[in-house]
């Protein structure tokens, strides 16, 4: 049996699950799922899940489960977490708080951006520029932590670096430059070679 995945491949939130399985060496299966044709708001996949969102997964044991955060933190539990949880209390929590903000401050400013101008093509001019404000805004955010660390928590890789690089290393598809922001940039590069994914 192994874990499927309904995701859209073009999804930052979708690949990250994908990620920590790979990185886990979970078994699983991708179903690929158009959101821009509407194949989250069919019948069968409201049926599995209401939000008509994806990331969805279906457990080996039939049940679902939603949200990639919330995803990504069953799957590294379930697996011993392999480095991918700290294990001491103050770091985990620094961890959660990176991911609570990440879809709080972080996808719904760059993620969207993208989204609006990569994948329905809209013109820059046509968008709230307060997005793009939001966007700067939290890759100030990240550079102002990665100048003095390699990653977002601790001294290796966590769910924290695998939730924020989905949408930062695509930045630039949503018209935020990463040149202003080196740390950051070297950052995407040290979590890229260490997921295997480029």
């Amino acid at each position: 049996m192994s874990i499927l995945i309904y995701g859209d491949h073009r999804s930052g939130n979708c690949l990250k699950v994908r990620w920590v399985c790979e990185r886990l060496g979970l078994p699983f299966r991708w179903i690929e799922v158009d959101v821009t044709a509407g194949e989250t708001r069919t019948p069968s996949f409201l049926a599995m899940n209401p939000a008509g969102q994806v990331p969805a997964v279906e457990l080996e044991d039939g049940r679902i489960l939603a949200q990639s955060n919330g995803i990504m933190l069953h799957l590294a539990e379930r697996a011993g977490a392999a480095g991918l949880i700290p294990e001491d209390p103050y770091a985990r929590a620094k961890m959660y708080e990176w991911l609570f903000w990440e879809q709080y401050s972080h996808e719904t400013a760059i993620a969207v951006a993208r989204f609006q101008l990569a994948y329905l093509n809209k013109p820059r001019e046509s968008l709230d520029p307060r997005l793009f404000e939001r966007g700067e805004a939290a890759l100030g955010r990240m550079e102002q932590a990665l100048a003095t660390a390699d990653w977002l928590v601790g001294d290796g890789l966590t769910l924290a670096d695998v939730a924020l690089v989905a949408y930062t290393r695509v930045a630039h598809e949503g018209g935020f430059d990463l040149a202003g922001y080196p740390a950051v940039k070297a950052w995407v590069a040290r979590v890229e070679r260490e997921l295997g994914i480029g």
